[in-house]
């Protein structure tokens, strides 16, 4: 996908004079770089003292520790998977090659390799995942708790190999800030649980080339950081990368520069991109999760390195993970909102560790959980070892007066988000929040007044996912439209108007009419949004608890206009549509379990599945993955005269 004239144009008028003029000044930096790239500092008598606490390794949970094992005795075979593509090449991988389109990227002056073209590039994030080194960390997490070399032998080997094919400044990974950010979050994590092996000094400290990458690596983000409407989860990265090479790494003379900037800038921007009931502003869940993990391994450094951090920073992570445990449902997961791209900010742990229960582990460890928290039963790697590292409240559970929630939140105002529970674990999102984040709202989707409605953690009418980023055009239209999430549509229109993959030059303005998620018997919402010119579509939802009843009814306020009513299911329910009644059925843990889905009348009623052509009925369970599964659409007008009114029932 290559960027036309049009798009700059579109993406220019979404930024400040600010955000211009840093932009200006960046550019003219990079031809500067083309021909000026100063040596690294000598750096002698380094020493690495941000180590684990004695004991720490010794509190992983056998069964944690057994999956790390397990997964880092797969990659020393060489096999991965990366975004559903499986790879058998990681003894020995070709950092620049992407497996999907057998393509690789270009080499020479990072800056002039045209990353977001899939045809001469590949696919980008193809060949950046694996350069983030977080496979590196289970290998060396494996170490750690086995004292088997072979793992940190082939982490030196990779490591040793990447340096030398990728000098600074050359080649596609030293394009994007937050691929720069994540990797030394990584290598500091990697010098840490290497730290018994003999070899590990020589791999680092003591030699030139991992201090000239470091130190180059530092040198990029303090010079180029995301600016302005670009200013979301990447900044996140880049200033909790560069803090934290600055606290573990700190030989050169410019790393107490370097970390008083990045803690100020880190603190600065987890505030920013944090609304104050804690959930993520981009309002895409899965950032909310690369973020808060971000944040605390950031925290862990400062803490291990004795760098005091302004208590606003830990009081942001401490909301951020409240506001998580209020949003999962049963089985803990939190809800499918936004774009979602697997990103994680520092990977400890084997297949089947659970990412959320993983992170409110950890916030149990930190902060102390509170009593209307879910339980966690699973276990984890990383939870023991970030919380060796992190200063706890002295006071677990306590935090100064008035920061946490004395019962369980499930109307989040400032972020427009509501959830309604139900009897037989029913959990139900209803979105009357903001567009997105920043003029661009880059990872936003078209999806006001939408809602996604589990029962017992299976998703019954489902948000698709995301599936794409680059090179599917088509695809990734599709997956952030409006006609992509289970709410309505008017004239074949995306309520919010696009610009670009990342870039939405209108946005839709939602306003939440009324919350009454605890209502005695039955919880309530309302919000209505503005995104069809002319014309107001308003949703009202009950789920009523004695019936197990979950009403939508939807208005629209304006002129005679061609609707499109659309529900998503999810792929473990079977439908049997008959006019505009569905039976849905399902199994959860060998329990057959249905529901009734009576759909207006006043609409036609058509089931869809695994269309291409265009893009209907498919759900995303992660990045570079998609399955068919059944969306019903109803087509007809609205004339204002009356709403359309749905009713899932739910059986026994």
């Amino acid at each position: 996908m290559t960027m036309s004239a049009g798009w700059y144009l579109r993406r220019l008028s979404r930024m400040g004079p600010r955000e211009v003029a840093g932009r200006a000044g960046d550019t003219v930096r990079r031809r500067r770089w083309r021909s000026a790239q100063p040596d690294c500092p000598t750096v002698s008598g380094a020493r690495f003292t941000a180590v684990l606490p004695a004991g720490t390794v010794a509190a992983v949970p056998p069964d944690a520790a057994k999956r790390l094992v397990a997964e880092a005795d797969l990659l020393m075979a060489g096999h991965a998977e990366f975004f559903g593509v499986a790879r058998d090449d990681l003894t020995d991988p070709d950092w620049s090659y992407d497996p999907k389109t057998g393509r690789r990227a270009p080499s020479g002056y990072a800056f002039d390799v045209p990353y977001r073209n899939e045809s001469v590039a590949g696919d980008i994030k193809q060949i950046w995942e694996p350069s983030r080194h977080q496979y590196l960390t289970v290998l060396a997490a494996a170490y750690a708790v086995t004292g088997d070399e072979r793992y940190a032998e082939r982490v030196a080997k990779h490591l040793r190999s990447w340096w030398a094919a990728n000098p600074p400044l050359r080649g596609v990974h030293w394009i994007s800030g937050i691929e720069l950010g994540i990797r030394l979050l990584s290598w500091a994590w990697i010098r840490r649980l290497l730290d018994g092996w003999p070899g590990a000094a020589e791999l680092f400290e003591d030699n030139p080339v991992a201090l000239n990458q470091i130190w180059h690596h530092q040198r990029w983000l303090a010079a180029f950081p995301s600016r302005g409407s670009s200013a979301n989860n990447h900044v996140i990265a880049e200033t909790a990368g560069q803090f934290a090479a600055a606290c573990a790494f700190n030989w050169f003379p410019s790393s107490a520069r370097w970390r008083s900037d990045a803690l100020r800038s880190l603190e600065r921007q987890l505030r920013a991109n944090t609304f104050d009931s804690g959930l993520n502003r981009e309002l895409a869940t899965e950032y909310h999760g690369l973020v808060l993990e971000l944040g605390l391994a950031a925290l862990a450094e400062a803490d291990a390195a004795n760098v005091q951090v302004p208590e606003s920073l830990r009081l942001v992570l401490l909301r951020m993970t409240d506001a998580l445990a209020a949003v999962v449902d049963n089985r803990l997961r939190p809800p499918r909102q936004g774009d979602a791209d697997d990103g994680h900010g520092l990977i400890l742990d084997g297949a089947g560790t659970d990412r959320w229960a993983s992170l409110l582990a950890t916030g149990d460890a930190v902060f102390g959980r509170l009593e209307w928290w879910p339980a966690v039963t699973g276990t984890d790697v990383r939870t023991p070892l970030l919380a060796a590292l992190i200063r706890p409240y002295s006071d677990k559970g306590t935090a100064p007066a008035g920061t946490r929630p004395a019962s369980r939140p499930a109307h989040f105002a400032d972020a427009g988000l509501t959830i309604l529970r139900g009897p037989g674990e029913i959990w139900c999102r209803c979105d009357g929040g903001p567009h997105g984040f920043l003029s661009i709202a880059a990872h936003a989707h078209a999806d006001a007044l939408s809602l996604e409605v589990r029962h017992d953690g299976v998703d019954v009418l489902a948000d698709p996912g995301t599936y794409c980023y680059h090179g599917q055009p088509e695809w990734r239209q599709y997956f952030r439209s409006t006609l992509g999430h289970n709410t309505l549509r008017l004239d074949g229109s995306d309520q919010s108007v696009s610009g670009g993959p990342f870039l939405w030059t209108r946005h839709a303005r939602t306003r939440v009419l009324a919350a009454d998620p605890s209502g005695e018997g039955v919880a309530r919402w309302c919000a209505e949004h503005d995104g069809y010119q002319r014309s107001v579509h308003r949703r009202r939802v009950e789920l009523t608890a004695a019936s197990q009843e979950l009403r939508v009814v939807d208005e629209v306020r304006g002129p005679r206009r061609a609707v499109q009513l659309a529900f998503h299911l999810g792929p473990a329910i079977a439908a049997d549509l008959a006019d505009n009644r569905a039976v849905l059925t399902w199994t959860r843990d060998g329990e057959d379990r249905s529901a009734v889905l009576d759909l207006p009348g006043q609409l036609s009623w058509q089931a869809h599945r695994g269309e291409s052509d265009p893009p209907l009925g498919w759900y995303s369970a992660g990045f570079g993955r998609k399955e068919p599964t059944t969306t019903l659409v109803g087509t007809g007008f609205a004339d204002g005269a009356e709403g359309f009114t749905t009713v899932l029932r739910f059986r026994g």
